[in-house]
């Protein structure tokens, strides 16, 4: 009871200097609270609306997906004959069927040509209006669609893009476009996580997205009275036998929300890691608050010790104060993490993805977890402080309180970061000079792992010799005020290694990061300008496929010289050495496109390919099937007959663009796969006539005006695009990691405010004998500038070395430029040292305004 009551009152009597450490503990469990919260009200959302809008019994085509979607290479949905729906009606246990027709291989726009598909990268369906839909959608104005001329819209879409009635809209599919005026909005009875959906009438609909009568996508059946989903699902099975999927609205649910399970969890995941990076960095903030705490409570330890307290009470006391700091920033944290949720909700739903509040999930072992982890995480943290606590003898009651007992590291401490870091060195360089990504990727993760504890262990040795040359470069400059700055950082150099090491972890990650994305966008930059000896590429970044009519408006361009069209699909390959592979993926293209891409070939040449009856593979599927020039390979094409081809070319397997690809050539597709079974285009190449390029692009765009869902890219627009992508991604994750560098940075914040409270009699005499006020703020300033760099630098240059070693493995893959982002490494430098002086901003002006007397009287 004197343990924890000792405990209360130096918690409280230091509740201002342990206030930075309690908000790293809040954030960090706030974070990971949050992101449980979020990812749990994502899959309740969902659980939600793929309940509310499955049918008791689902009948769907042989070659449908597993959660409906549209699975065909010629953009139609699978669909089958009007005369199940008949057959459905006759299974025992049938209260009444309905058959349907939808697709999400769609593109809707308004009168303007403007899509309205989500932006969030939701799905756009199109279907037919039917009693299932009639549960969850309500219709709030105008009524249900009847008529070729007719078409409703969810209410979601509509008042985001401003639709009222009347308003005319067209719907894009590989049957062509059709045009409609709304005649309806529908609200959601459920939450919309942010699809746009569109009605049509059932006769519309089969014309429309599968340009024929008398076919559904599905048959939906709702069960009679007391007969469960599973008994009807084995009555509507024996009645149609095996040709057609059949699930229960339980499998069809669980489909549907296994599609978005991937999404979730990789989300869930990558969060969960960048609140471990902030939990790490929290842990050197906490460390060294307890340090310094127990380094000024030197005297009153010991005092403590010399009238009774055992070593393991002393111990024991520093460790309550942590319990304590755990639990109080930890259930703050839960509370903050639910309002992290919410806001994520509303951040989702500006990028069109509606989540409401109303499905907010907070399971009970989510606080569970944040108070339990926050805890964990600060009483082992504040172990090493509260150990070294316990050692303090009675005979430190004789000493100066605050006398640093460890101004030197260790030479222990320096023979193992030595090996750590030697260790990490070497296990990066096995990584570098690996033959396999695999391989050399386990290695790169241990020359991680062992390179950052190494460097954290040993930086106090580094702070004495890189502060050393930081101060000759910033601050002699100062005079007095720096080289006394100087020696502030130097005087406890474990502190400073340990405050330096919290932001080295974060900047770390970002040069790492950095390196690889300029990486791949130089890499991938430079295969283009290699191998792509086209001027345009046409494509659909939504993953529509191309439409035979869009083909032929490009066609029609007079300033083109050709158009390459490039196929894909899935076939059952038999290769020479007896082995059936099946659905491996297979292209088929013009004969331009051995020009308009240069791949690399090993033997043969690629124009061969083209031949009738002919093919290439790639080198490593060469090597594994024994495959030579001149060998056969059946080829049993999906919706097609089988094809013997011959290997007329081996290309090359060290590519980026086209990895892996085996080609063949239009026409010997289409002489074994019937007409309207052919793939549309998964994109065109054009090719300018000499001189203009120009002219082509402005012709080109203009020709596809009616097709919004395709873009026209030049290779300039294709390297900006690419560029953009991994640059989004990147800002994602510096968004993400940007909570480790906060917490970094209130560690400095910390240790500066710890600092200036251990060093109050210093201070009050360096005052005393003319050091002005200006003169005071500036040298803790440059204290912090100073240590933020010394982080700042250890963390880029281990970043640098961990990036370029990724690189070396991307290599592997045919990434094979090394690209170091200069003007981002340097911009984070002197950022860093700009976070060095905000963070110093509150511990210079309280210094700054202690009083003079008061501080020199104080022990």
């Amino acid at each position: 009871m004197t343990v924890m009551k000792t405990s209360m009152r130096n918690f409280f009597a230091h509740k201002g200097r342990m206030a930075l450490s309690a908000i790293a503990v809040l954030l960090s469990v706030g974070f990971v609270c949050g992101t449980l919260v979020f990812t749990d009200t994502m899959s309740t959302t969902f659980d939600k609306l793929f309940a509310a809008t499955s049918s008791d019994v689902t009948v769907s085509a042989k070659g449908a997906s597993d959660s409906g979607e549209t699975t065909a290479d010629n953009g139609r949905p699978p669909v089958m004959p009007a005369s199940v729906l008949a057959e459905v009606r006759k299974a025992q246990g049938v209260k009444s069927a309905e058959g349907t027709v939808f697709s999400t291989s769609v593109t809707v726009v308004d009168a303007d040509k403007d899509s309205l598909s989500p932006s969030s990268g939701a799905p756009t369906v199109v279907g037919s209006w039917n009693a299932n839909d009639a549960r969850t959608m309500k219709i709030t104005s105008g009524a249900a669609p009847k008529g070729a001329d007719q078409i409703m819209v969810d209410a979601d879409t509509a008042d985001k893009h401003g639709l009222k009635l009347g308003d005319e809209i067209g719907v894009i599919s590989a049957v062509g476009t059709h045009e409609a005026k709304i005649s309806g909005i529908a609200d959601f009875t459920v939450t919309n996580p942010g699809a746009a959906i569109f009605y049509l009438d059932t006769k519309t609909a089969q014309q429309t997205l599968v340009g024929e009568g008398g076919v559904y996508t599905n048959v939906n059946v709702t069960a009679a009275a007391g007969v469960s989903d599973a008994q009807l699902k084995k009555n509507v099975t024996a009645e149609l036998g095996g040709d057609f999927q059949v699930k229960t609205a339980k499998e069809t649910a669980d489909a549907n929300q296994k599609d978005v399970e991937g999404f979730m969890n990789v989300m869930k995941y990558a969060m969960l890691g960048f609140a471990g990076i902030a939990f790490l960095v929290g842990i050197f903030l906490i460390i060294n608050t307890f340090s310094m705490l127990v380094a000024q409570r030197t005297r009153e330890i010991g005092l403590m010790r010399a009238i009774g307290s055992s070593r393991k009470q002393v111990n024991r006391s520093v460790l309550a104060e942590a319990l304590l700091l755990g639990l109080v920033g930890s259930v703050l944290g839960v509370g903050a993490g639910v309002g992290l949720a919410v806001g994520l909700m509303k951040l989702m739903g500006q990028m069109g993805m509606e989540l409401s509040t109303d499905d907010l999930t907070v399971a009970w072992t989510t606080p569970v977890v944040g108070l339990v982890l926050g805890v964990i995480v600060t009483v082992l943290a504040a172990y090493l402080p509260a150990r070294r606590a316990g050692k303090i003898s009675p005979m430190a009651a004789l000493r100066d309180a605050g006398a640093p007992a460890d101004a030197k590291a260790g030479w222990i401490r320096g023979i193992i970061g030595t090996v750590l870091t030697a260790g990490g060195a070497f296990a990066l360089y096995l990584a570098g000079s690996a033959d396999k990504a695999t391989d050399g990727s386990l290695w790169l993760g241990i020359g991680v792992v062992l390179s950052l504890i190494g460097f954290v262990v040993i930086g106090p040795l580094l702070a004495g010799a890189v502060v050393r040359v930081l101060g000759a470069v910033l601050l002699r400059a100062f005079g007095p005020v720096g080289r006394m700055a100087e020696r502030n950082a130097l005087r406890n150099p474990r502190r400073t290694g340990a405050t330096g090491a919290a932001l080295m972890i974060g900047l770390a990650l970002v040069a790492c990061l950095s390196v690889v994305g300029s990486s791949m966008v130089a890499s991938a930059t430079d295969q283009l300008d290699k191998t792509v000896g086209t001027d345009f590429i046409i494509q659909s970044d939504s993953g529509q496929l191309i439409t035979p009519q869009a083909v032929k408006a490009m066609k029609a361009t007079p300033e083109l010289e050709r158009i390459t069209e490039y196929k894909w699909t899935e076939a059952d390959f038999t290769t020479p050495d007896g082995k059936t592979l099946k659905d491996t993926a297979i292209t088929a293209a013009d004969p331009s496109y051995a020009t308009d891409l240069r791949t690399e070939t090993v033997t043969g040449k690629l124009t061969d390919a083209y031949k009738p009856d002919s093919m290439s593979v790639h080198e490593k599927f060469a090597e594994d099937h024994g495959i030579t020039l001149g060998s056969k390979i059946k080829v049993a094409f999906k919706d097609g007959s089988a094809a013997d081809l011959t290997v007329r070319a081996i290309t090359s397997s060290d590519v980026v663009i086209d990895a892996g690809a085996m080609y063949t050539s239009i026409s010997t597709m289409a002489k074994y796969v019937p007409a309207d079974k052919m793939p549309l285009d998964t994109l065109v190449f054009a090719t300018a006539k000499e001189g203009q390029q120009d002219a082509a692009y402005t012709s080109l765009k203009s020709a596809l005006h009616d097709y919004p869902q395709y873009t026209v890219r030049d290779q300039t627009d294709y390297k900006d695009a690419l560029k953009d992508q991994i640059g989004q991604l990147l800002n994602m994750i510096y968004g993400l990691l940007a909570l480790a560098i906060i917490v970094a940075v209130l560690g400095v914040v910390n240790t500066l405010a710890l600092s200036v409270v251990e060093r109050t009699r210093e201070i009050g005499l360096m005052r005393a004998i003319g050091l002005s006020r200006r003169q005071l703020r500036r040298m803790i300033r440059m204290e912090s500038v100073v240590i933020a760099l010394f982080g700042a630098l250890l963390g880029l240059g281990l970043g640098m070395g961990w990036g370029a070693t990724a690189q070396q493995l991307l290599a592997l893959e045919g990434l094979m430029v090394l690209d170091i982002p200069w003007p981002t490494i340097i911009g984070v430098f002197v950022g860093s040292a700009f976070v060095g002086l905000f963070a110093a901003l509150i511990p210079a002006f309280r210094a700054g305004r202690m009083n003079v007397l008061n501080a020199i009287a104080t022990e």
